[in-house]
């Protein structure tokens, strides 16, 4: 005869996997806890990275995207806006003033992009070596870095004095005439580079120096063997191992100088706004300033924001190509 067995109603239920007794009418705690630490386990990291993207969105994006409608807007400052279009971009086209600008911020970058980072190599090179007193040279090289844009514009700027500056007392005693820094184009250029040159350098030299003490003394003993002197080592063996930071500092410096402003601002006195009296060293930015504060256009100082983003966003982009270039012919090589 075949028997059925049942459970009983009142008997306490066993857990298979746990083998602790559990009331059929009784929920596990445990569901509720590992939902809610899978819970945490997912949300925690959003939680820590949140405020960065709060402050983004406040301070960045929505700036960002506010000037973009503002540039096609005729809008001036206390008015209301009237929609343009592209209108203040083809009027920036049209404009020598945008044009002098741009040419302006282009030499005068590279007046100053070029110099500083051939001395940031020279500098950095001689800090590789082991030489007396070499922490205080690093330290030293940096002090323009943390002095303030308003403290070195100032002094250069009575350095560069046309009637009693140092510079042209200095080119008087070889015989060279007094030259106007503040009112010819090319020297007050170069004047506002030096400017730039000194507060830099130190600054991209030690970048390199980082660079070049993680390049493997092996290479350099194997070159010292084969004879090679210091200066064909920095040329054969330096140069090519920190090509990619050599690539980042020339990015940044050019970025640097398309958005300079308190250099000439500072360096102008009064006319540090306009540029000097004929706009000879007037740049993009102090042009955007001029546009939004001086002139009230808010719509074409928007604009040309918003073509020095596209001018960075270009400058980024050709960076990342050489530098995917660069890996590829370093695989390539390595392959081969």
């Amino acid at each position: 005869m075949a028997t059925s067995l049942q459970p009983d109603k009142g008997a306490a239920v066993i857990d298979a996997p746990s083998g602790a007794p559990r009331d059929p009418g009784h929920r596990d705690p445990s569901g509720w806890r590992s939902r809610l630490y899978r819970i945490d386990l997912k949300a925690t990291p959003y939680v820590y990275v949140a405020p960065f993207f709060l402050v983004f969105a406040a301070f960045g994006l929505f700036p960002l995207l506010y000037t973009g409608w503002l540039s096609l807007q005729k809008v001036e400052l206390g008015g209301e806006a009237e929609w343009r279009g592209l209108d203040n971009y083809s009027r920036l086209v049209e404009s020598d003033f945008f044009w002098n600008a741009l040419a302006n911020t282009f030499t005068i970058g590279v007046i100053s992009t070029v110099p500083q980072l051939l001395m940031a190599l020279g500098l950095a090179h001689l800090l590789n070596y082991r030489i007396r007193g070499r922490g205080f040279y690093r330290v030293a090289i940096l002090a323009p870095y943390a002095t303030s844009i308003a403290a070195a514009a100032l002094v250069f700027a009575q350095l560069f004095n046309t009637d009693y500056g140092m510079i042209n007392q200095l080119l008087g005693y070889v015989g060279i005439d007094p030259v106007n820094w503040e009112t010819e184009k090319w020297p007050a250029q170069i004047a506002i580079s030096t400017i730039v040159t000194w507060r830099w350098t130190g600054y991209n030299a030690l970048i390199y120096l980082a660079a070049m003490q993680a390049v493997p003394n092996d290479l350099y003993e194997a070159a010292a063997l084969d004879g090679a002197s210091r200066f064909r080592q920095f040329i054969s063996i330096t140069i090519p191992s920190i090509k990619p930071t050599i690539l980042f500092t020339i990015v940044v410096s050019t970025i640097g100088a398309t958005q300079l402003f308190g250099e000439p601002l500072i360096f102008g006195g009064s006319l540090g706004i306009g540029g000097g009296s004929g706009n000879q060293y007037q740049t993009l930015s102090l042009l955007m300033y001029e546009k939004g504060w001086v002139t009230g256009a808010l719509g074409q100082a928007s604009a040309i924001a918003w073509v020095m983003l596209l001018l960075l966003l270009a400058i980024g982009l050709v960076q990342r190509l050489l530098s995917r270039s660069n890996a590829q012919k370093k695989n390539g090589a390595a392959r081969s």
